[in-house]
């Protein structure tokens, strides 16, 4: 089997993939889709993902999968171990509520083409935009945060004490925290479990700043 991974260093939503990947110690070539350059908009990247946005998996050269989580949902019905959603229903159906904060609720309001619309074509300034940027990813922050707190399956992890769905969700949102100097101090929880994962290799290294194109100097 062979795997490539259309991405970008930066993009929250192939860390996702590339965290599951590592999980699952399965191998995928990466190749990087400059979205500050306008990659994604080239005719050879738009007919792979005609929605010009990142990540697309390719696997021996078959049709593109698209979104992160209907990748990931894809890898684990593929390569069930280990397992990265838990085996009862509800178990499962709180994984993916836990993750889709993250991925439904804060993460499509942050990405670059919302950022270039609010500047472009509504006319906010920086300042503005990243008012913009903060609230919403302190929201969903917190949204998680709220269930991790008051559910009893909260454990080492987001549920119980391995690795799911939610938190590699998890961690992507908070990596948007850190790039958008969010204060994280009032999700303690989040931020307990963030740790715990990236004491983890797969989610260490998967690290937007740890990719081969991310910048030299990660204040640029």
């Amino acid at each position: 089997m062979t795997m490539k991974l259309y991405g970008f260093w930066r993009s929250l939503a192939t860390y996702r993939v590339r965290v599951a990947l590592a999980l699952k110690r399965l191998d995928v070539e990466q190749i990087s889709v400059d979205l500050l350059h306008g990659e994604q908009h080239n005719p050879e990247y738009s007919a792979i993902n005609p929605q010009r946005v990142v990540p697309a998996l390719v696997v021996d050269d078959g049709p593109p999968l698209f979104q992160s989580m209907a990748i990931l949902e894809y890898l684990e019905e593929t390569h069930p171990q280990p397992a990265l959603l838990p085996g009862d229903a509800r178990g499962r159906a709180r994984v993916r509520g836990i993750a889709l904060i993250a991925v439904c609720e804060g993460h499509p309001l942050i990405v670059p083409r919302i950022r270039s619309y609010l500047e472009r074509e509504m006319g906010q300034d920086e300042a503005a935009r990243n008012r913009w940027l903060q609230h919403w990813t302190s929201s969903a922050l917190e949204a998680i945060e709220s269930h991790l707190v008051n559910e009893r399956e909260t454990g080492s992890f987001c549920h119980g004490d391995a690795p799911t769905f939610a938190d590699i969700c998890l961690a992507s949102q908070v990596l948007a925290a850190r790039f958008f100097n969010v204060e994280t101090g009032t999700v303690p929880t989040a931020m307990r479990i963030f740790g715990r994962c990236m004491e983890i290799d797969a989610f260490d290294r998967s690290q937007p700043l740890k990719q081969p194109d991310a910048p030299k100097h990660p204040a640029h």
